[in-house]
């Protein structure tokens, strides 16, 4: 019987020119937010892979130089872009795309496509995720809320229920009528989105991607489902049409766009960030605790001038087999570098406090719940940056260290002399692997559980609820 009234409401849907005017819309959004993306992705990444190459390039052929001005002149990372981050771009066009690798200083990363944009970034962008998210939900109410309210008002409910067929059967129906007619819409959008991911070597052979797409498909059907199962239940419950879909329109404003706005300015004020201008006072003022290596009269790197006289048994600095100020760079970077580190993973944890709230907020709130595990799968969220950041700072730190090194390694009266060119093509250049899948699935154990929560109890306690509506 179930199987006959899903059929019977797929037929319906069909048959109605809303529907298919909304499902052809809808398709058209997700193909075109599809295609937009990859031709997006593939330039953006295309853009990257080029300027990583040159800055490569630029930094293996400098002529005769200085480590330490080598160290100076310092070189690029540039994030690639996620596999899936043309399914949802998440936070990829808010945190910068290059970072500039110096000594001395840790810097953060910059040329976001939002500082290059206009404001109307702001309102979002026509992803598929936005699509599926926010625009999907709307066709699933405007298709589900006169699910019961319709039947009933044409008596038709009763005349099913006098067959034997019990209100909890007829509702499995409908939401199994309901979900093909979705996944009309749906599936073909995901399907273009594995065609293009297999069409790129790179992914086709890459089990990682095939299971985050995988996973990111699953996720959204159990979003969809959520969403159909509630319009159900409200229709069930509401005696008019009417009624119900103002109930569902409240509930998709409410989740859709009052509620993530609500926590995002709540975390904001309940763990504020300090600016750049307050961070870099504050390094500064922690950095002059160290040794400087600038500073010739710095007492620190006199201390280790005496100390490098005594552990090599001479008297003077120009028998040490070391360069002392490459020593002392050293020195100086490793401390700086500590001094970076704490402050950028300090605020880190107030940006990790911010966004907890909002993923928490998934147990009230689906929408808070798909969001997170969306970026997550697509590598576009919070932690994957800071994946990336941490990369290039381990990076660069070695880099710096490295060149600090051959200047130690120069001797006595190393500032006068410069290495051959062919030194700087023997450094390694910066190359980044995104984490795995189930690095990421770590940091997406709650929203994980807050849509599993949303499935169990909403199923649950909707279709008790509808068991107990009256057929009046």
């Amino acid at each position: 019987m179930i199987r006959s009234i899903a059929q019977k409401e797929l037929v319906s849907t069909l048959r109605d020119r809303r529907f298919v005017v909304l499902s052809v819309l809808m398709l058209g959004l997700l193909l075109a937010a599809t295609l937009v993306g990859r031709a997006s992705y593939r330039t953006l990444q295309r853009e990257r892979q080029v300027a990583q190459q040159t800055v490569n390039d630029q930094f293996h052929h400098q002529p005769n130089r200085h480590p330490h001005r080598v160290a100076h002149y310092g070189s690029f990372a540039f994030r690639p872009k996620a596999g899936l981050s043309f399914l949802d771009a998440g936070l990829d066009s808010f945190t910068g795309t290059a970072v500039f690798l110096e000594a001395h200083q840790q810097n953060s990363v910059n040329f976001s496509q939002a500082q290059q944009a206009s404001s109307l970034i702001r309102f979002g962008e026509l992803t598929v995720a936005f699509v599926l998210q926010l625009l999907v939900p709307l066709l699933i109410i405007f298709l589900c809320f006169n699910a019961f309210a319709e039947e009933r008002e044409a008596g038709t409910l009763k005349l099913l229920l006098s067959q034997g067929v019990s209100l909890r059967r007829v509702a499995w129906g409908k939401i199994t009528g309901y979900g093909q007619a979705v996944a009309l819409v749906v599936v073909p959008a995901l399907a273009l989105a594995a065609w293009l991911l297999l069409a790129q070597e790179s992914f086709a052979n890459s089990p990682d991607a095939w299971m985050r797409l995988a996973l990111f498909g699953l996720s959204y059907v159990v979003y969809f489902f959520l969403w159909i199962v509630g319009a159900v239940v409200v229709s069930a419950r509401q005696q008019h049409a009417r009624t119900a879909l103002v109930v569902l329109l409240g509930c998709w404003m409410l989740g859709g766009i009052i509620l993530p706005k609500a926590t995002a300015n709540l975390g904001a004020n309940l763990f504020p960030a300090i600016t750049k201008a307050q961070l870099d006072a504050k390094v500064h003022e922690e950095a002059q605790k160290g040794i400087n290596g600038h500073d010739p009269q710095d007492q620190r790197s006199a201390a280790l001038k005496a100390n490098l006289l005594k552990k090599y048994k001479v008297d003077s600095e120009e028998k040490l087999p070391v360069s002392v100020g490459g020593l002392v760079m050293a020195e100086s970077e490793a401390y700086t570098s500590k001094v970076y580190q704490q402050h950028f993973a300090a605020l880190t944890r107030t940006y990790e406090r911010q966004n907890a709230l909002t993923v928490w907020a998934g147990l009230l709130n689906p929408y808070q719940a798909i969001r997170p595990l969306s970026m997550g799968l697509a590598g576009s969220d919070f932690a994957h940056y800071v994946h990336f950041q941490q990369a290039a700072e381990t990076y660069r730190y070695q880099l710096v260290q490295r060149l600090n090194g051959l200047q130690a390694s120069m001797g006595y009266g190393d500032k006068e002399r410069k290495l051959d060119a062919a030194t700087w093509q023997a450094i390694p250049i910066f190359t980044y692997e995104a984490p795995p899948l189930g690095w990421a699935l770590g940091y997406l154990l709650v929203p994980v559980l807050a849509l599993l929560l949303w499935v169990v109890g909403l199923s649950w306690l909707g279709l008790r609820a509808i068991d107990k509506t009256s057929i009046v």
